[in-house]
């Protein structure tokens, strides 16, 4: 049992809410934990699981610039790494925003994890699931209800 209260991903806020996270997160790679913190922030959009945002000096993998970029409207450009940990090697895994938006200036330079890429990932010891599709970054766990982005015919996790 974890220390999470439900919530359903169609009341999180359009546009996006940043949030402080109280509880541990840790990501294991190649079988080495590679990150570990408590000063964690998650963004909360609505039809998304959170995405997690580390401070760098908690991620102890190295991250390799990987070809390409992105743009949210929200957060600004974003760009990716490839990250390796415990002799494997993970394409394009995470990625960070050097210079986000105002609303987002707390996660500058912190850096978020696709799930579906590592070993493991948890909030409060309790192993994500990924978000639907190959896009998303968002990290699924038991206390959340509702269809996120990327479901298809998907009612409830």
């Amino acid at each position: 049992m974890t220390d999470l209260i439900r919530e359903n991903v169609q009341s999180y806020p359009r546009p996006p809410a940043l949030q402080p996270v109280p509880q541990r997160i840790v990501i294991t790679l190649g079988g080495q934990v590679i990150a570990d913190t408590t000063a964690a922030f998650r963004v909360l959009e609505t039809h998304h699981a959170p995405t997690y945002y580390l401070p760098p000096g908690d991620v102890t993998a190295i991250l390799k610039p990987a070809t390409g970029s992105s743009l949210c409207e929200w957060k600004g450009a974003a760009r990716y790494y490839d990250v390796v940990g415990g002799g494997v090697t993970a394409r394009r895994a995470a990625w960070a925003y050097d210079r986000p938006t105002a609303r987002f200036a707390p996660i500058a330079g912190y850096i978020a994890f696709y799930a579906s890429l590592m070993e493991a990932c948890f909030v409060a010891s309790e192993k994500v699931v990924p978000q639907p599709g190959d896009f998303y970054g968002g990290w699924v766990t038991s206390n959340l209800d509702g269809i996120p982005k990327g479901a298809r015919g998907t009612e409830h996790w």
